[in-house]
């Protein structure tokens, strides 16, 4: 009861916190020629994603536990994307006339590659080590790289710009303030891992189950928060942004585990691993026709496709 009492508190602040530090990013998009796309996918989604950093890296260095690792960034960007489908779902009448920056449609293409080389990595095909460094590692700093540099050419284009009220903050005063509530996401977040990582214990789920459904949900809680708020404000593009970002920035995440540990970071002896990779991959899929196409209909089969995959996920033994 302490536990969860627990983790209903941290979570709270980190959804509060979450919250706030979206509201700091829409309002540097219109105080900045920064583009959405830009203050999404990097600044945003880095902060957001900050938790996976530090609870893979735990898990590979410090408990020696790759499937607890790679099940936790499998089942967080599985979950994001669920999420993010829901939340389309939800306002499709205002969502499907929002314009979706051409870097965030790219940055999407890239995680359909990133899973693409997973698949060749699992049936053995591209699955060499170079001093203790999986060969995809090197594949994926590199889409990194190259997603990173799309979203910084993207043009500035704020969608809910004309219709607010003028920012009062200086510039300044706006990142100061988002320094800090990044600060406290993080901190809390870590928290709640190891909060989260006690309760899977306790009822003695396996390391793949436990990373992505505890520790992948609660470390994904500012990504969802965040969301809820930039659609609340009509700034989509942020929006999409901060998860196909944050889910770029935790293969990132993945890579930086396999550098610190002599561990096999590329771990599948965990059936729910597995099943993760497998709906993870056909679920991006689906992810670019959905913010690429405006009809309403396409986008509404893509967003109920996404979600199935993670429900699939849930009920498949």
């Amino acid at each position: 009861m302490i536990l969860l009492l627990a983790y209903a508190v941290v979570a709270t602040i980190v959804v509060f916190a979450a919250v706030k530090a979206s509201h700091y990013i829409d309002l540097i998009d219109r105080t900045t020629k920064l583009s959405g796309a830009f203050l999404g996918g990097v600044l945003l989604s880095a902060v957001t994603s900050l938790p996976e950093f530090f609870t893979s890296l735990s898990a590979t260095v410090f408990l020696d536990k790759p499937a607890l690792c790679i099940g936790n960034i499998l089942g967080s960007d599985l979950f994001n994307i669920a999420m993010l489908s829901t939340l389309v779902l939800l306002a499709m009448r205002s969502f499907r006339h929002a314009q979706i920056g051409r870097g965030n449609i790219i940055v999407a293409l890239y995680m359909i590659l990133i899973y693409g080389v997973m698949l060749l990595n699992y049936f053995d095909i591209l699955n060499v080590e170079w001093l203790t460094i999986n060969v995809i590692t090197f594949i994926f700093v590199g889409i990194y790289a190259l997603a990173v540099r799309h979203l910084a050419s993207e043009s500035s284009e704020c969608e809910a710009c004309e219709d607010d009220e003028p920012v009062k903050l200086t510039l300044r005063q706006i990142v100061a303030r988002f320094i800090l509530t990044a600060v406290v996401i993080v901190v809390m977040s870590v928290v709640l891992t190891y909060i989260t990582d006690a309760i899977a214990a306790k009822y003695n789920l396996g390391v793949g189950l436990a990373g992505a459904i505890f520790l992948g949900v609660a470390t994904s809680l500012p990504e969802v928060a965040s969301t809820i708020a930039l659609v609340r404000m009509r700034n989509y593009d942020i929006a999409v942004g901060n998860i196909v970002g944050s889910n770029l920035f935790n293969f990132l995440v993945l890579c930086t585990a396999d550098l610190f540990t002599r561990s096999n970071v590329y771990d599948y002896s965990d059936f729910n691993v597995v099943k993760l990779l497998f709906f993870g991959a056909i679920a991006t899929l689906f992810t670019v026709p959905m913010l690429k196409c405006k009809g309403w209909v396409v986008r509404s089969l893509c967003a109920v496709a996404i979600v199935a995959c993670y429900l699939g996920f849930l009920l498949c033994k």
